[in-house]
């Protein structure tokens, strides 16, 4: 028998965020065997258990889980799906992949290329994506004009945005065509890069992100996917 405390096997399945599943099953939106359960440890036998969550129901017997590594080509979603019917991530993905149930790690931008990480491992999202675990994440940036001493000390000190102030980053100037910054943080918001460099008065061209924690993008190739292994699925956090 293999049993998995309710919050931690929905997690796991990758079907929404920690925050939302916790709500759900506080709403008495989750069921196991067909009667509400609002206690995130119960266990459920996934070999024997039926489990549903919005009315819908789930498989949760045990899965292999997936870990991949693309190079996000710019005007693509870093979502599986778009009711405009714009290309997304799935799109992209071999099509060995695209029946996997495979989730973003996070997103970026549309028009923002690099490493977007995608796997079915909801427990390995939540700790890559939530900042208390402060997995950094860096990114190149191009701008048409050199930042200025104070502009860099801001950015490392911290920007007050409309959603708060951002914690601290590493910014180092560079000389990698069309990039000429390098900036490291460990936050996940909604445009965040971006929103920093502007507050400052200078619009992002291109951006581009390289590394999530020990996980580079390296030279792989435009639009491209390579399977991470169990050592650099270890190596995520350390």
């Amino acid at each position: 028998m293999s049993v998995t405390p309710l919050l931690k096997l929905l997690t796991q399945a990758g079907i929404d965020s920690r925050r939302k599943i916790a709500d759900a099953i506080r709403q008495g939106k989750v069921e196991v065997n067909g009667n509400v359960v609002i206690d995130f440890r119960h266990l459920i036998d996934t070999e024997k258990d039926r489990v549903s969550i919005y009315n819908r129901s789930l498989d949760i017997r045990p899965r292999q889980l997936v870990y991949l590594l693309l190079n996000k080509p710019a005007g693509v979603l870093s979502t599986t799906r778009d009711e405009r019917g714009r290309k997304t991530v799935l799109d992209v993905l071999p099509k060995r992949y695209r029946h996997m149930r495979l989730y973003p790690v996070g997103r970026l931008d549309k028009d923002t290329t690099g490493l977007l990480l995608l796997t079915n491992d909801g427990e390995l999202t939540h700790k890559l994506t939530h900042p208390s675990f402060k997995c950094e994440k860096e990114y190149l940036v191009a701008i048409r004009s050199r930042l200025k001493r104070s502009d860099i000390y801001m950015l490392e000190k911290g920007i007050t945005l409309e959603d708060g102030v951002t914690h601290s980053a590493v910014v180092r100037e560079i000389n990698t065509m069309p990039f000429n910054y390098s900036i490291t943080i460990h936050e996940g918001r909604k445009r965040q890069v971006r929103r920093m460099f502007e507050h400052l008065g200078h619009r992002v061209t291109e951006l581009r992100r390289v590394r999530i924690g020990n996980i580079r993008l390296g030279d792989l190739g435009d639009g491209k996917v390579c399977r991470l292994n169990e050592k650099e699925v270890r190596n995520l956090l350390t």
